[in-house]
Parts: structure tokens; sequence; C-alpha cells
């Protein structure tokens, strides 16, 4: 405050910050009319400047009382302090949540390319656990696959792709398989679920990769390499007496959890054997109709489906502890044992067939505990007297096919060959080039001079009358 006012405003404002006494003593000192502050023992100024900083204090001291008693001007300022700083809190929360639902989302997409979470209600409990007993899969030969991502990369698709056929849901706008009915020999029809092509394709990489390397026991001749319904019958040939039986709803009675379990037994992790079970697994369906869309109703739980490449081993692999028990069973009490697909058939010679009750109790007994049923109306037992057949394979003294049979069939041939396929029908329904090649395959494999003649007679039909395609109604 020495330097000298330029301006009357200026003068004012310091005589408005002190007093005008001060103002005057410090322009008389700066002048040189009065000695500096500190050089007169005594000096009589001081009491001026002293007084000069009270009033300094209470003018502040006034500005700050006029601010505080201004009660609605503080409040006012305070909620726009507080408004901003609320705003600012606000802006910081939402970009640290959009921060943290950016790296959630990342860390969930980088989880889902990787792994398999959730598949579907009641199958997901285990998905987690993905370690596999090495030792066990080592005793089988199997390959060690544990997590989704590893059984992704061996099947060579994405983990997406493996989620989207292994998914299980009760209701669904999409279908994995294309269901259709064929007629039965007995009566009745049969439904048949063939799978897609994605889904066929990773079904027979887990029956080549996976299930084609585990031994089959010897007694099962059906859907395995180098056996067949010839190699069934044969151990028959010529017996005393021949039972068979059939396995009631027998790829029905297989259920999720029993594949599951198999899988399981091989050594192969929880989540593992979960993803392959889906894969070969799926439930009765019905198709449904609802403002415009299709859906796909689950009326029953997952089993395996008839049509899959996967379910006739699967059905041999489970069956294996029934195949020993009835083997061993059937040795005991003197009688022979084969099974193909769901057909059980003993056969004895001598005094051994005086044995019948006993095995069937036996066998119903063994069968239940294994969780199979036998059909109440399919169990024959035939004596040497009469015509004796294992699986369309007659065995009473060669093998041979039913000369009913034969007869009708090439009387069939003969009326193709001469006017063609309209009118005619073989196993109740309208015959096809399909099935008289079958039937003719079939011939031959037992009486290869006899099925000779029927693939001759075959090919002039085929010659004569190319193949027609004929589809098959979906079921309803």
């Amino acid at each position: 405050m020495s330097n000298q006012p330029r301006t009357r405003q200026e003068l004012y404002d310091r005589v408005r910050q002190s007093s005008r006494d001060e103002v005057i003593l410090e322009e008389m000192v700066r002048l040189g009319f009065w000695p500096a502050e500190g050089e007169m023992p005594q000096d009589p100024t001081d009491e001026i400047r002293r007084k000069g900083e009270i009033q300094r204090e209470l003018a502040a001291l006034r500005a700050e009382n006029r601010k505080l008693h201004n009660e609605a001007a503080i409040k006012k300022q305070l909620y726009k302090e507080r408004l901003a700083a609320s705003k600012k809190k606000r802006q910081e929360t939402k970009e640290r949540r959009e921060q943290e639902r950016q790296s959630r989302a990342a860390a969930w997409r980088d989880r889902k390319a990787r792994d398999i979470v959730y598949l579907g209600t009641g199958v997901s409990g285990g998905l987690n656990q993905t370690e596999c007993d090495r030792t066990r899969l080592q005793q089988y030969g199997l390959p060690a696959y544990g997590t989704a991502e590893e059984i992704a990369k061996a099947m060579q698709i994405s983990v997406g792709q493996l989620r989207f056929l292994a998914f299980s849901r009760r209701t669904a706008q999409i279908s994995h398989y294309v269901r259709f009915k064929i007629p039965k020999k007995t009566g009745g029809e049969r439904l048949i679920s063939a799978p897609m092509p994605r889904l066929k394709q990773a079904q027979y990489w887990i029956a080549e990769k996976l299930l084609a390397a585990i031994p089959l026991h010897e007694a099962a001749h059906g859907f395995c390499s180098g056996r067949s319904i010839v190699t069934n019958a044969t151990p028959h040939l010529g017996a005393d007496v021949v039972i068979n039986l059939d396995l009631q709803d027998f790829f029905p009675s297989i259920s999720y959890p029993r594949i599951k379990g198999l899988f399981r037994s091989f050594g192969y992790s929880e989540a593992a054997a979960t993803i392959f079970a889906l894969l070969c697994t799926e439930p009765d369906v019905v198709e449904v109709g609802l403002d415009g869309q299709h859906y796909y109703v689950a009326q029953s739980q997952r089993h395996l489906p008839q049509g899959a490449p996967t379910s006739p081993i699967l059905t041999n692999l489970l069956c294996r502890r029934l195949d020993r028990r009835l083997t061993a069973m059937a040795a005991e009490l003197g009688y022979r044992y084969t099974r193909y697909a769901d057909d059980l058939t003993f056969s004895a010679t001598g005094q051994p067939q005086q044995q019948v009750g006993k095995l069937l109790r036996r066998t119903h007994a063994i069968v239940t505990h294994e969780g199979f049923t036998i059909h109440p109306q399919k169990t024959r037992v035939l004596r040497s007297g009469r015509q004796q057949e294992v699986t369309g394979v007659v065995v009473n003294e060669k093998l041979n096919v039913d000369r009913k049979t034969l007869k009708r069939f090439r009387a069939l041939l003969h009326q193709i060959e001469q006017s063609g396929y309209d009118d005619q029908h073989w196993g109740g329904q309208p015959v096809s080039f399909a099935q008289i090649q079958g039937y003719a395959n079939f011939v031959e494999m037992v009486n290869p001079e006899r099925g000779a003649q029927f693939q001759a007679q075959v090919k002039r039909i085929k010659r004569k009358y190319p193949p027609r395609v004929q589809a098959f109604k979906p079921a309803s």
C-alpha cells in the first residue's frame, strides 16, 4: 500500500480498506515528512496503524456476517455445489459401470468362445467339472477330452456350434431330427428319428473316434463289424430247442442318464459325459403351431433315438453286462446265447432243453435287473419238430430263408418284371426298388445260390424300371 495512487478512485479504495488517518500517515512517510515504522521509539502512529488493521478485520467480519445472514443465498449456493457434485459423481459412476459392463461382456464372450456353462434345465449341473480319469481312458484306448473347448476342437467345430447341437430345450423352434414312420414286419409302425447333417456328423465322430475302440461282448452280433444275422443264427443251427425273446421299447428305454453314466464309466469328465450324452439322445416331441410359428414340444425324457448312427453301438456297449450275465446263466443251464440288437436267442440240444422254464424265469430276472423289459407277446419256444428261426434265418438243418416268404418274393419279382411296381406291395406297403434290393441281399447272405438268382432278376428290373424315390410321411 506504499505505492502512490494514480487515480482518485484508487485513493478512495485505499481509504475504505483502512482509514483516512492511516492513508495520510503512509503518504507523509512516503513523502518524508514522518519517519518510517520502527525508526521512532514509542511512535504515536502505531495506534493509527493498529486501528487500520482492526478496521480491516472488522470489515472482513462484516462481509462474512452478511453472507451468513443471507440464508437463502447460502442454500442456493450449497444446492448448486451439491448438484454439480452429484452430476459429476453420477457421470463418473455411469462411466465406471459402462467400463465394467464392457469388461464383463468381453469376458463373457471370451468364456463362451472357450467353454459351455449351461445346456438346459436339469442337465447343466456338472459342466464345471472337467477332470477326466486318464488312467481309465488309457485302459480303453480313448482320447482324453475334459472340456467343451477340447471336444469342439477335436470335432473341428466351434464351441458355439457344439452348444447349439447339444442344448436341451423343452420347447424349441428348431429340431435336429427329421421324424417319420415305417411299417413293422409284425404290424404297426416304427418311429425313425434321422439326425440333421450337422448333428449326424457329430454323432459319426463319436461313434468312430470314441465308441468303436471299445470291445463288445462276443454274444452281440447286431451292428458289429464282421458280424451279422448269419453269425447270430449259426450257433443255434440244428438245436433241439430255440428260444427267442424280444426286449420291449429297446431304444426308448435307454435314457439320457444311462448314456451319460456310460461315458462317465469310460473315464470322461462330468462335463464331457454330459455333452456326449446330449448329442446322442433326444426326447419324443410333438410339433404344434401357435401364432404362425412352429414349435417342437418335448413329450418325454431324453433317450436314444432310433435312426441315429450312435444308437446301435451305444446299445451294444450298455448291454455288455447283460450279455455277460445271460451268457454265464445260459452256459450253467447248458444253453447257447446270442443277441442281435433287441432280439435274445437261446438254444440247446439234449437234456438241457428240459430247463426251458427255469431259463425263462432267470432271464426275466436278469433283464429286469439290467433296466430292460421282455416283450410279453414275443417270446417263442421252438422245438425241432417245427420251423426254427433266429432273426429271420431258418436254423433247423442248415441256414436258410423261410420257403413261403421266398415263394412270395419270387412271385413279386416276376410281377414287377412283367408290369412294373404299380399295385405291388411288400411288407405291408407299396413296394420300392430299395425293398426288393434289400431282401435280395438278405437272401444272398443266407443262401448265396438262391440269392444270386434273385440279384440277377433285380438287375433286370432296375434296367427296365429305373428306381423311383419314395418320400416318407413325417411323423405327426
